[in-house]
């Protein structure tokens, strides 16, 4: 993941997104929340520097996230919750596959049915 030679930088922390496995912005991307024809001028982060959207990664391969603030889980409806971690997870198990599936960058966004998952 690289931008010419200055690579991605995380606009949270200042540090290099150094995989795909760990950009916020490429998350995004595959959930469907950021179109491909503005993907490269949309900013980077890693994913643990965008809370609001980590805290709904719920896999035991990824360590929690606590989000503070009225954007946390203790604000939200648990009905809320459940779908996000579902859709969340869902995308971020698609994003640590992402390296051995061999697809081109549009193929990377999921379809809308969870039994496309990688």
């Amino acid at each position: 993941m690289a931008r010419c030679d200055e690579g991605y930088r995380c606009e949270v922390c200042g540090r290099d997104v150094e995989a795909v496995t760990d950009s916020d912005l490429y998350l995004r991307f595959i959930l469907g929340e950021v179109p491909l024809d503005v993907l490269h001028t949309q900013p980077e982060r890693h994913l643990r520097c965008n809370p609001a959207l980590a805290q709904f990664i719920a896999d035991p391969a990824f360590a929690p996230v606590a989000c503070a603030g009225p954007f946390g889980k203790a604000a939200l409806d648990s009905e809320y919750i459940a779908d996000e971690e579902r859709r969340v997870t869902r995308g971020w198990r698609r994003l640590q596959a992402i390296p051995t599936l061999g697809l081109a960058i549009p193929e990377y966004p999921l379809d809308v049915t969870p039994e496309d998952d990688p």
